[in-house]
């Protein structure tokens, strides 16, 4: 039981925000009072209570991807795959969406396996991060990133937070 967040939030233009978090549950076959009660709840959690009702062109980037974050969550996966969810966020928007995720992470208890290709995002975010080649991709390495939570961004001034960088930029040959 997975659910999925790409790169692009991948809303449907002509559903409204709360449809758009649907309609996996529509899907599944998940009845709709309970469907929309959850999908209710989760834009709260994502921070996009009053905006059930808009359309995805009446939102920002990083409250589409938001909204997407709530669709992989509607139907109560196990694990949710995120592929590079903020790459085509700006840079602040980037850390804000960072610090948005610790904090669903915390509050969903759901286990997230996280692409990308920004050190600084890897370490900050993970529990564990796992380090691949160039292609023919093969794993380099697999450790975990032992920071404390709840986890800030002055945590990246952090020497631990600087040796795990380090660590991640040698295995990459870019030391």
């Amino acid at each position: 039981d997975v659910g999925m967040v790409f790169q692009a939030p991948l809303l449907l233009k002509w559903r409204r925000i709360l449809d758009n978090v649907l309609l996996p549950a529509e899907l599944l076959g998940i009845p709709m009072p309970q469907a929309k009660a959850r999908g209710r709840d989760l834009l709260a959690l994502v921070g996009l209570r009053g905006y059930e009702e808009k359309y995805p062109y009446e939102l920002s980037g990083g409250m589409q991807q938001r909204a997407a974050i709530a669709r992989a969550l509607v139907h109560d996966p196990k694990l949710v795959l995120m592929d590079e969810p903020f790459g085509a966020l700006d840079a602040l928007t980037r850390e804000k969406m960072n610090l948005e995720l610790l904090r669903i992470w915390k509050e969903s208890g759901k286990t997230i396996v996280f692409v990308t290709h920004g050190i600084s995002e890897a370490v900050f975010l993970g529990t564990r991060v796992v380090v691949f080649t160039a292609g023919p991709a093969r794993m380099a390495d697999n450790f975990e990133i032992e920071l404390p939570h709840p986890r800030t961004l002055d945590m990246k001034t952090h020497e631990r937070f600087g040796i795990y960088a380090r660590r991640i930029y040698k295995l990459l040959g870019m030391e």
